[in-house]
Order: C-alpha cells, then structure tokens, then sequence
C-alpha cells in the first residue's frame, strides 16, 4: 500500500531556502564571478528563488540559467526513440567563474554527473557547487551536495515529490512509498 506523507510545507521550504541562501553566500566568500544553474524542472525555479533571495539581502544582480540534461543522461536509450528536450540557457561565460547548480532532489547522483558532463562542454568554470532542497539519499555515483535543504531517509520504492508553487500550484515536499522513512 502506497502512503503519502508530508515533509515540508510552505514555510518550511521558505525557510529552508533562506538558510540555503546563506550557506551559498557563505561559501563563495563573495559574489563575484557566481552564476545559479537551475535543473530543468523545478531545479530552475529553485535557483531564481534562491537568485532573488541572495539579491534582496546582497544588493547585488547574480546570473542565472537553466541545464537540460536529457541528452546527457547515461540511460538515454530506455527513454524512448523521441525524447522531450527542454531548454539550456547559460551566462555567456562559464569559465573562471564559480557555478551552483540546484536541483529539487538528489537520490542516485547521476542527474548531476549528466549535468557535469554538459557543462563541460560550455567551459570551465573555476568551481562547482551543488545545491539541493532534498538529499534522499541511495546514492549510485559518488557524488555530494555541498548545501541541503533537508536530508530524508528512504527505502526502495519510496519517491520524494517536490512541489512548487510556480509549476504545482503550492509548495510542499511528500514522501510516497511503502518505507516507514
């Protein structure tokens, strides 16, 4: 039996965002040179919040754009013959500069690997840092989020769903599955 249960609500996911906001600035140890790469979907909106966050408190205007990873994804061939691709919009200029890429949930680590292996081929930005609202976990790559809005622990068959306002209509995330995570 399939069982929903909520993790975040509204003003859990601001306030996560906000603390999330922080960390990025913290991190970067200043603003110069910083670019916010959304995942498409919902990694896209995430990173213009977390964009308009870091600008109401900084003063400051930070670039943003959006990854498709479809084409990179190593799984391509069980997608199906006709792909959806939805659209890659990056600041002219990766190189030398510090990228965070955002995404919604980070589960096997491959979506990032995908999403590495296209920045590659739009430059060499000087440093790479990951930010995601959600670390479920169940990793297959070694990968790592440097920023977290929140860590859920899941079994197989479990599925983290993000909502968000500007896609969804609300702002939650749910766990659904069969796990008592």
């Amino acid at each position: 039996m399939t069982r929903r249960k909520q993790l975040l609500d509204h003003d859990a996911i601001a306030g996560a965002l906000t603390r999330m906001a922080g960390e990025i600035v913290d991190q970067c140890s200043g603003l110069e040179g910083l670019i916010l790469v959304g995942i498409q979907r919902r990694g896209v909106e995430l990173a213009d919040r977390l964009a308009s966050l870091i600008e109401s408190a900084e003063g400051v205007t930070i670039p943003r754009g959006k990854l498709d990873i479809t084409l990179y994804r190593d799984d391509l061939q069980t997608v199906g013959p006709s792909p959806v691709v939805g659209e890659t919009v990056l600041p002219p200029k990766l190189d030398g500069r510090t990228v965070v890429i955002v995404d919604d949930v980070l589960y096997t680590g491959r979506t990032i690997r995908a999403a590495l292996d296209e920045f590659a081929d739009f430059g060499r930005p000087k440093r790479i840092i990951l930010c995601v609202l959600v670390d479920r976990g169940g990793r297959e790559l070694p990968i790592h989020a440097d920023i977290v809005g929140t860590t859920v622990t899941t079994v197989e068959g479990d599925r983290v769903d993000v909502l968000i306002s500007e896609v969804d209509g609300r702002d939650a995330v749910e766990l659904a599955g069969v796990g008592e995570g």
